[in-house]
């Protein structure tokens, strides 16, 4: 068998079954199906990777329900799904999106209207590889698109993958995500195609937004919309320590702060992503626990997705950063 060529499906779960689920050894599956241990190993390896078999590793669940409970309890928010720490970048934000994904699976119904965000978490919740409810869901961007670069963390892009994985479909906004001029902006804001996905994005049941941070190496510093030195200045003369969904601006305690960042990005405000019943924001590098803390003060989140140690550490920053 060339596992290099296509193999069936029912058979990659069939093995799958037999290994992970009966407890089949790979001695007994291969007398069975009269194919080489070797080539079971393989099977198993492709059904891994192809989603049919989902493995994750799971810290104690007293321990996961205080983490949660005390999130819960200091934020006020709804639910926090917290990954266990990963040794690299990838790792980690794979994982998290793998719980933010079997949450959608649990909670999406049919006719919702999710509102998307852009980036490399959101993003990584669409391309997750394992088994999706079917809901028939309408899934909106709550932000203009990125070209050429944006690739996959475009939000149009994240839309049409998150309805192919749980069906449904998306609808695009058409303008682009930041403009370097305001009048430009308001110029589009006020255009009715534009305007309409926009009051459609207002109305959903549930945002699925990132959260960015001010660091000089950010992924808005990368696609060119700020500089260095204008992320540099407004993290220290405005107080700005990060981003909801990669528009509104923000300082440690939640209040929207006012910059020359401010009023270049066409898609919704803060202030309108606290109508929507349910925003959930996903944050897994160790780097942004400051900026998930100012994002709970905001009160437009009520679902974290994160790591661990950034809930800890977000835990630990509200009580050395308690408001005044």
């Amino acid at each position: 068998m060339d596992l290099n060529l296509p193999v069936d499906t029912d058979l990659l779960t069939e093995v799958a079954m037999a290994y992970y689920h009966n407890g089949s050894t790979q001695e007994e599956i291969s007398k069975r199906f009269g194919i080489s241990r070797i080539k079971v190993g393989r099977l198993l390896k492709k059904a891994r990777e192809e989603g049919i078999v989902e493995i994750t590793v799971k810290y104690h669940p007293v321990f996961s329900a205080n983490l949660e409970e005390r999130l819960i309890e200091r934020f006020g928010i709804k639910r926090a799904l917290i990954a266990l720490d990963q040794p690299h970048e990838d790792e980690q934000r794979n994982l998290v999106a793998s719980l933010v994904s079997s949450y959608l699976s649990d909670t999406l119904t049919d006719d919702m209207v999710i509102t998307v965000g852009q980036g490399r978490n959101v993003s990584a919740v669409a391309e997750h590889v394992g088994v999706a409810a079917k809901r028939n869901c309408k899934f909106v961007c709550g932000i203009g698109g990125i070209h050429p670069r944006g690739g996959q963390t475009n939000a149009d892009h994240i839309c049409r993958q998150l309805a192919k994985k749980f069906g449904g479909n998306s609808e695009s906004l058409y303008a682009p995500a930041f403009v370097a001029d305001p009048v430009i902006r308001e110029g589009l804001m006020a255009n009715p195609t534009i305007k309409q996905t926009l009051d459609l994005a207002r109305k959903a049941d549930m945002a699925i937004i990132g959260v960015g941070d001010m660091s000089e190496n950010s992924f808005m510093v990368d696609l060119g919309w700020f500089t260095a030195q204008e992320v540099t200045d407004a993290r220290m003369n405005h107080g700005v320590i990060g981003d909801i969904a990669g528009y509104d601006f923000f300082d440690i305690y939640g209040n929207t702060s006012h910059s020359i960042l401010s009023d270049r990005i066409i898609g919704l405000k803060l202030a309108e992503f606290k109508d929507v019943p349910e925003v959930i924001a996903i944050a897994s590098e160790s780097s942004k626990s400051l900026s998930l803390l100012g994002a709970l003060r905001t009160g437009a989140v009520n679902v974290l997705a994160t790591s661990v140690s950034n809930a800890m550490t977000i835990l630990n920053l509200d009580d050395v950063y308690r408001q005044r």
